[in-house]
């Protein structure tokens, strides 16, 4: 992902239709062309091992239902080659299984197939074997590499190689001679046959380098990710919409979200240092596998608008007209008469009114109308008609048999354990030690402490500088404290309790996800410098003392987080697990939370480390708090003006990631086994699982929000007039509205949750809307005479908001 962009991906049709069946793809300036056929694409990425297989078929029907067409997924080559000639195409690594569930939903599928992808994934998806082949070099002409994806930005930084490679990596592609077009983002010398496309937030002034190729948006970003420690971004569903909306306004032919459905880092596949375990990207379709309302509901309504618009579009001819400062409309007609209008106010503070076609048309600012008869404004991007979701964290206790849990423990040693890998004088770097086998690498040495120190004093300073990421220090086996960084050498300053005669140094190098930049397979990570200062000898310098080194842990090597692993140590039973211990292994037998809701592990109570559920890999858990200021976040975003990644941040001071998701399809109905390793310290007994449920939904709707041609036939047969606008209540399968918490037609203000009534309301808006919903799955409430008073407010805009509970 991100504002890098390079190479390859592949357009195959309904998972390899074209192949098999004959449908032959291809494209001219306008579109892709399939059997022949301009088609106007709206795309979805969901990346298949950021699931589970199970929740596959949910997620790519969630999809459909939203408007999309088009499947989009990179592979992930690190996932898929675990060593040389290693192949694994299994679990949550069954490529050709997710492929066949698009198919079988009748959608298309677009390969990325990279293999370098980048997206905050483990080293940008490449092997981490591969930097060990003698003579490799990333991401130029290396013959030993040779592979590519996203490259345009990085291009130059290479020179004449980096040209050189881009050009041969496109010849390349051709060559396979697959049947079906290559794309390479954003790289502004893509030599013809292939597509160059643009990622971004905005795409609508992006222009391929040839007219003969159409406009193509590979990463519409409507979310970003997290880091530990990061802050919490979100980008408004409204802000989304007008950028869609001006991309096809503007020519475009293919809109593909990154990410659609961002899904979960499991075990230790993120990449990017610090990337968090969460990757749900504030996307439609969310972590857990739910619709995200309003995003979802709001998007699948303009897909919805644009396909009407979407032959005139393709085949007819367009003509820009303004109407007036930072408005203009966008107008398609063809031969048969038919006409489409596309009207967007660009200013970003200032709602205007204009005159199109002898017609009136209000215009909130940042917005884009959609008239697909160049009459009827059936869309407007600011105009938030989908329902929002009221999802809620259900706490559910770990339990066995419907009792309280019992506890298993096992203490890992503060350094080496077992034999010693070797010994060193100075330091290793991290990555190039580990090679990624495990986030952890011990250093161990020792200081002699003479009889005439006076150590009754000031303690001794241990001073420590670092690359990244992180490492924990103990001293005769006690924990100490961390220290977290990346890129620039970072600084530990911390009093350590040193005793008279011989003291063990032992620290605990971590890695959090490797790089995915430029050169990045040569970026330094690990200890630089090692000192105690504050003796009466002075500084000591310990960075070139004989250090001895120790790859991973032993719980680790034993694997006793599954199958005969679990029982190739001595744990140690007990009903009260110790809590604020460093280095220590939970184990625990639970039940399966009930219900069907997805569900996830809240761990705010613990410090760092990983967990695992019947050896399933959840991945790493640091409920690290935000070090971003209060000022860095917003209380209500105003989606109106570009939006960047800090724009409507939230989550300032708060833990960065607090639940944990873990796939239904992981657990038995009884005896699943829970296993923690915890780095710094917790307490393992205010663990619990949560269920995340839809818990209620809002509604916000006003008089002269449109709705020609987004009314479904149960609507039609409740409002005859099309053009009455609606607000939709919708709680989840199996629930029902089983009150309404709010109700207010006139002026009601705030936002879901919050609502406030204004100076006017109808008294009767709660009767309306509870003869309306109560006890129904989904229900609509038009603003009609008949169900509100039309002496009400008379002058304002009147709008109806509602906030109703699903059980």
């Amino acid at each position: 992902m991100k504002n890098h962009c390079l190479f390859v991906f592949l357009f195959l049709y309904t998972a390899f239709f074209t192949l098999v069946f004959g449908a032959n793809v291809s494209y001219d300036g306008r579109s892709l062309l399939i059997d022949g056929q301009r088609k106007l694409l709206l795309s979805a990425s969901i990346h298949y091992p950021r699931s589970v297989p199970a929740m596959w078929p949910g997620l790519v029907k969630a999809a459909k239902e939203g408007g999309i067409d088009v499947i989009e997924t990179y592979v992930f080559w690190n996932g898929h080659e675990l060593s040389p000639g290693n192949y694994y195409f299994g679990g949550r690594f069954d490529l050709v299984k997710f492929a066949k569930i698009v198919q079988q939903a009748g959608l298309y599928l677009t390969l990325r197939i990279g293999p370098f992808v980048a997206a905050e994934w483990n080293y940008g998806g490449v092997p981490v074997w591969l930097h060990y082949i003698p003579g490799t070099v990333f991401r130029t002409y290396n013959k030993p590499f040779m592979v590519e994806n996203e490259y345009g930005n990085y291009e130059n930084f290479y020179g004449e190689e980096g040209k050189k490679y881009a050009q041969w990596a496109a010849k390349m592609a051709v060559a396979q001679n697959t049947g079906v077009p290559w794309i390479m983002c954003q790289q502004w010398d893509a030599p013809d046959p292939v597509i160059d496309t643009c990622n971004g937030f905005y795409c609508d002034q992006f222009k391929p380098t040839s007219p003969n190729r159409p406009k193509i948006w590979t990463e519409n970003w409507p979310g970003w990710f997290k880091n530990f420690g990061g802050k919490d971004p979100h980008r408004p569903a409204e802000d989304v919409a007008y950028a869609v909306a001006r991309f096809f306004q503007k020519g475009g032919s293919v809109n593909n979200y990154y990410m659609y459905h961002g899904g979960t880092n499991f075990g230790r596949t993120a990449g990017g240092a610090f990337v968090t375990t969460s990757y749900d990207y504030d996307a439609p379709i969310d972590e857990y596998g739910l619709p995200r309302f309003p995003k979802w509901g709001h998007l699948k309504e303009l897909h919805k608008a644009i396909k009407l618009c979407e032959n005139v579009l393709l085949y007819g001819t367009s003509v820009n007209i303004s109407l007036g400062p930072s408005v203009e409309a966008d107008v398609y007609t063809d031969t048969s008469g038919a006409c489409a209008a596309f009207i967007a106010n660009v200013d970003d503070k200032n709602d205007k009114t204009v005159k199109f076609r002898n017609a009136s048309y209000y215009l909130p600012a940042w917005s884009v109308s959609i008239l697909p008869d160049c009459k009827n404004v059936v869309f407007n991007t600011a105009k938030v008609t989908s329902h929002t979701g009221v999802v809620a964290m259900t706490p559910a206790e770990l339990k066995q048999s419907g009792k309280g849990v019992k506890w298993s423990v096992f203490k890992e040693n503060a350094g080496i354990w077992g034999n010693t890998d070797f010994v060193q004088n100075g330091f290793v770097d991290h990555v190039n030690t580990t090679k990624d086998t495990s986030d952890y690498l011990w250093h161990t040495t020792s200081i002699f402490v003479d009889k005439n120190e006076e150590l009754s004093g000031s303690k001794p300073v241990l001073l420590i500088e670092f690359k990244g990421h992180a490492f924990h220090v103990f001293i005769n086996q006690e924990y100490q404290g961390m220290a977290t960084g990346y890129g620039s050498p970072y600084n530990f300053t911390n009093p350590i309790p040193l005793r008279e005669g011989k003291n063990e140094i032992a620290i605990l190098s971590l890695a959090v996800g490797l790089p995915v930049r430029t050169l990045y397979e040569f970026f330094e990570s690990g200890l630089t410098s090692v000192k105690v200062a504050g003796l009466k000898n002075g500084t000591i310098d310990l960075s070139s003392y004989a250090w001895t080194y120790k790859i991973g842990l032993q719980g680790e090597n034993s694997k006793i987080y599954q199958g005969d692993g679990l029982n190739s140590v001595k744990w140690t039973s007990t009903s009260k697990p110790p809590k604020g211990q460093p280095l220590t292994w939970y184990k625990t037998i639970v039940d399966a939370p009930p219900g069907d809701e997805p569900v996830g592990l809240d761990m705010l109570n613990m410090g760092k480390g990983l967990a695992w559920l019947n050896g399933e890999e959840i991945g790493r858990y640091w409920p690290r708090i935000s070090e971003s200021k209060k000022e860095d976040c917003v209380q209500q975003c105003d989606y109106r003006g570009k939006f960047d990644s800090d724009k409507c941040n939230t989550g300032c001071g708060e833990p960065t990631q607090k639940w944990y998701h873990v796939p239904r399809s992981w657990f038995k109905p009884s005896g699943n086994v829970l296993v923690f390793f915890e780095e710094k310290g917790g307490d393992p007994e205010k663990i619990t699982f949560v269920r995340r449920k839809v818990s209620g939904a809002c509604a916000f709707v006003a008089e002269d929000y449109p709705s020609v041609g987004i009314h479904s036939q149960d609507d039609a047969k409740i409002y005859n007039n099309k053009n009455t606008p609606i607000a939709r209540l919708t709680c989840p399968d199996g629930t029902v509205i089983s009150a309404v918490k709010f109700a207010s037609f006139g002026t009601p203000s705030g936002s879901c949750g919050s609502y406030l009534k204004g100076d006017c309301h109808d008294p009767n808006s709660s009767i309306v809307v509870k003869k309306a919903c109560l006890n129904k799955n989904e229900c609509v409430i038009g603003l009609t005479q008949e169900n509100f008073k039309t002496n009400y407010c008379s002058g304002l805009s009147r709008k109806l908001a509602v906030e109703a509970i699903c059980r």
